[in-house]
């Protein structure tokens, strides 16, 4: 973990979230600037700044990810009419902090093309 990355300080409860979801590997939080009305991040305990760093080896994490996001859309009920799973990269994406971390979006009819 990174000492002065939010998302490291989140993950070792220096930093208030309002998670909804955590274990040994990934934690989940509600996002504090929601543009849906699910909007949750899905974050992993490893510091990792984009997804442009990920390796083979990040393989079974970001599968959790993913089990974890479609978990949360089960329980917000979400998971019928559909929802959007995002990773932004970089600052014309919208990336603000340079950890890897999965929006779950949904909650309401999303565009295309996004953006």
């Amino acid at each position: 973990m990174a000492e002065d990355c939010l998302f490291c300080k989140i993950f070792r409860r220096e930093i208030p979230a309002k998670e909804v979801f955590r274990d040994e590997e990934v934690v989940a939080f509600e996002d504090i600037r929601p543009v849906a009305p699910v909007h949750v991040l899905v974050i992993p305990k490893e510091h990792i700044p984009s997804v442009h760093d990920l390796t083979p080896a990040h393989g079974p994490m970001l599968a959790r990810m993913f089990q974890v996001a479609n978990r949360i859309a089960d329980e917000r009920k979400i998971d019928r009419e559909g929802y959007r799973l995002t990773f932004n990269t970089g600052p014309q994406a919208g990336q603000s902090v340079y950890h890897v971390h999965l929006h779950l979006l949904g909650g309401r009819t999303m565009g295309w093309p996004p953006g």
